[in-house]
């Protein structure tokens, strides 16, 4: 088990985990070349493929300027995506070795669901086994040490420190993450709600299906306060698989769903939660494209959104992916800028502003260039919309109080707000 990757010095790209439906069930980006829709180039030509040659079958492909390394476990892929010239085979190996280490965590097992019902531990390996894309020896060590010994592994280990300090400061009032003697003139606290969308939807028309729906959020406080208060924050059921920082009193929390903490100072991320049931879309989107012969295609792309009419999107960006021998497109917009970018092979449509219970339109007309050799038909890509939406929740989950005492008394100013966004490639429709 020590092979060459003990001393594996190729980089990834990114890295994903991938179902065989091609949806995206776990993925990190470890560089800034790696764009968040390469993944939909191995759904449409691996996944979703139907050739059954031997070169389509290959478990190293090239798509545009990127390499994409895979291996299929049980019903998930793992994907590895670079851009430089790396050692494909060491890459195939470090997979191989990161499924032996998922199975020895979860009891020999490594499917969907498992993936699923251990997103955060595996998130944690990721973290011990890869530095900035790098795989490290440990991979090795974590695996041989799990095997033999039984080793605890980051989950459990952080849980039980969490445990330990909640169990130091209910017995002694000792707080190890926060200093005494802390004095501001101005006593302040900042809390944010920030949450990211995950969405597939399908290309079915009339009554398109949602494929994939996922919210991960994120609680993260600025704590601007004099001496050692106590918060207590109330916040409604709608949590799944939450992460708590260590200063949180976890017996409360279990016994009462009351958040209640000695706050470090400064900024800190004070809990993480996911949801995938009830989660209201933020923007709904249909396109329809018509081909007429080899030279020229109709695209049409409504978007309409769906949160209160007071709020509105910002840098809100969707990308409608077109043939590769497209030559120039012209357009026809109710709101934004259009323009075909010949680097992406997209139609990008930008628009700074989109008010809430608002409908804009997109028509385009696509020139293609003619060619005379036979070409594979058109594998169509998946629409994909980025944005951001100040003062808005797609998960339901709400802030219902924060409470601020501390024994002198003194008056705080609390600031609560919100963020729903979408990083490009994470809210897409099939075309």
């Amino acid at each position: 088990m020590a092979g060459p990757l003990a001393v594996c010095n190729e980089s990834l790209g990114a890295l994903y985990f991938i179902n065989g439906r091609g949806d995206v069930l776990i993925q990190r980006i470890y560089r800034d070349d790696i764009e968040r829709n390469l993944a939909s180039a191995f759904r449409s030509h691996v996944i979703n493929s139907r050739e059954t040659d031997a070169a389509s079958l290959a478990p190293v492909r090239q798509f545009g300027d990127a390499s994409y390394v895979y291996l299929r476990a049980g019903n998930v892929y793992l994907l590895a995506i670079t851009k430089r010239n790396s050692n494909a085979l060491m890459i195939m190996q470090f997979l191989s070795r990161l499924v032996d280490l998922v199975r020895a965590y979860c009891q020999g097992e490594f499917s969907e669901d498992v993936v699923k019902g251990n997103f955060v531990l595996i998130y944690e390996l990721l973290d011990e086994v890869l530095d900035h894309g790098y795989p490290q020896p440990r991979l090795l060590l974590l695996l041989l040490v799990v095997v033999l010994q039984g080793w605890v592994t980051p989950a459990t280990k952080k849980k039980r420190e969490a445990e330990a300090a909640n169990a130091t400061l209910q017995v002694t009032g000792a707080v190890g993450w926060r200093k005494e003697g802390l004095r501001y003139k101005k006593n302040e606290v900042f809390l944010d709600v920030i949450e990211n969308v995950d969405m597939l939807m399908s290309a079915q028309a009339g009554r398109p299906l949602v494929l994939r729906c996922e919210v991960q959020g994120r609680l993260v406080m600025k704590a601007f306060l004099s001496g050692m208060p106590d918060i207590k924050l109330g916040l409604n059921d709608k949590l799944e698989d939450v992460t708590f920082h260590p200063c949180v009193n976890l017996g409360r929390f279990n016994a009462e769903k009351v958040v209640s903490f000695v706050p470090p100072d400064g900024e800190f991320e004070l809990m993480k939660y996911r949801c995938t049931e009830g989660i209201t879309l933020p923007f709904k989107a249909v396109a329809l494209i018509q081909e007429h012969g080899r030279t020229r295609l109709d695209v049409t792309v409504k978007v309409k959104s769906t949160f209160p009419v007071k709020l509105f999107a910002t840098n809100m960006v969707v990308l409608v992916p077109v043939p590769d021998q497209t030559a120039r497109a012209s357009f026809n917009i109710t709101a934004g800028k259009a323009k075909y970018d010949p680097k992406r092979h997209a139609l990008v449509w930008k628009l700074k502003k989109f008010p809430g219970e608002t409908e804009h339109t997109l028509a385009a007309s696509v020139e293609l260039i003619a060619t005379t050799r036979d070409k594979k038909p058109w594998s169509r890509p998946p629409l994909s919309m980025s944005f951001q939406v100040p003062m808005h929740s797609a998960s339901g989950v709400r802030v219902q109080y924060l409470k601020v005492w501390e024994k002198s008394s003194y008056k705080v100013d609390k600031w609560v707000r919100r963020l729903l966004r979408a990083n490009p490639g994470d809210y897409e429709v099939r075309l």
